[in-house]
């Protein structure tokens, strides 16, 4: 079957089209024609080298932890009623990037109709966690929330989802398209990271006492400037690494400030919890409470260029492979 292979670590030119062997299906298991793969800024970085501690993966191999598409087969013990059925699933961190790839049941969310498989694509991982931190942040109605990294594919939703909880937000992006969209998308405020001045203009929007939660997609230096603009009491939330790291806060100066930090280690899901989530949102984007926000689909054969895309950092939300 076709796919799209990292042949060994490196830049976007080490993932090539391929022609690998068809995933067997298992106990538990469906088998999914894929028709969208969704792309994350971690899976750039893995395929440079980075983070092996955490990603043990070795080239060749196919990326790709997110699926839309159509259950073909299904495994022992799995009711044949799957067979047919529009889905999305979490399917570990690879072997998405492909025609076929295989996922347990329990990960599986049945896309609604109307919602087109590239949309789901763009939610089956930055609609669930964006839901999950919400949660883990305990976002409530009137708390001021500034989303860092907020024209990214997760950051966009989080615009949405925490105005639709009754915050009020404040967001920050680079640049004049970035900071347009993330107005559009319902923030109350936003600021642009270009700017020199940008942390002393976020503390302006957000008033005297700063914000209540910071939601740090960027983190490095960004994100620790970010961390200055917590209210004493409030919640920092450290999921995001695009620059290299996580935003280094000093725990000891948090503790002292009583904010609570949060980072990706919180919004851990098993697969039947990631499913509800990814239901709940591809539910909403079916109502149209949330807009997926793609900016551009690439085909499997051209994913390098998706990955070239990604680590540009010139592209508004979300950057989905088609298949």
């Amino acid at each position: 079957m076709r796919a799209a292979q990292v042949i060994e670590f490196g830049g976007p030119e080490v993932l090539v089209a391929a022609e690998v062997a068809e995933p067997v299906v298992g106990p538990g298991q469906v088998l999914v024609a894929v028709a969208a793969a969704d792309t994350i800024f971690v899976e750039t970085q893995v395929r440079s080298g980075w983070g092996r501690e955490f990603f043990p993966v070795t080239p060749p191999y196919v990326p790709g932890g997110g699926i839309a598409g159509t259950v073909r087969a299904v495994g022992e013990g799995v009711d044949p009623a799957w067979t047919g059925r529009r889905v999305v699933a979490s399917v570990g961190f690879t072997g998405g990037y492909a025609e076929l790839a295989v996922a347990p049941v329990e990960a599986l969310a049945v896309v609604p109709d109307g919602v087109g498989f590239t949309d789901a694509a763009a939610l089956v991982h930055d609609g669930v966690t964006a839901a999950k931190l919400l949660d883990a942040t305990a976002v409530r109605s009137g708390e001021q929330v500034l989303v860092v990294g907020a024209s990214g594919g997760m950051g966009t939703v989080l615009v949405q989802l925490a105005k639709a909880a009754g915050a009020r937000v404040v967001g920050v992006a680079r640049g004049g398209r970035k900071t347009a969209l993330v107005r559009e998308l319902g923030a109350d405020a936003v600021v642009d990271a270009t700017r020199p001045d940008w942390v002393d203009q976020a503390r302006d929007a957000l008033g005297g006492a700063g914000a209540d939660v910071v939601l740090d997609g960027v983190g490095g230096e960004v994100g620790l400037a970010a961390f200055a603009l917590v209210a004493n009491g409030g919640r920092f939330s450290a999921h995001g690494a695009p620059t290299g790291g996580f935003a280094p806060v000093d725990r000891a100066d948090a503790e002292a400030r009583g904010v609570r930090l949060l980072g990706i280690g919180d919004v851990q899901l098993a697969a039947h919890e990631h499913a509800e989530l990814a239901a709940q949102a591809l539910h909403a984007a079916a109502s149209g409470a949330l807009r997926p926000v793609i900016g551009a689909t690439f085909p499997l054969e051209r994913a390098a260029s998706a990955h070239e895309a990604i680590e540009s950092r010139e592209l508004l939300g979300k950057t989905v492979i088609t298949v």
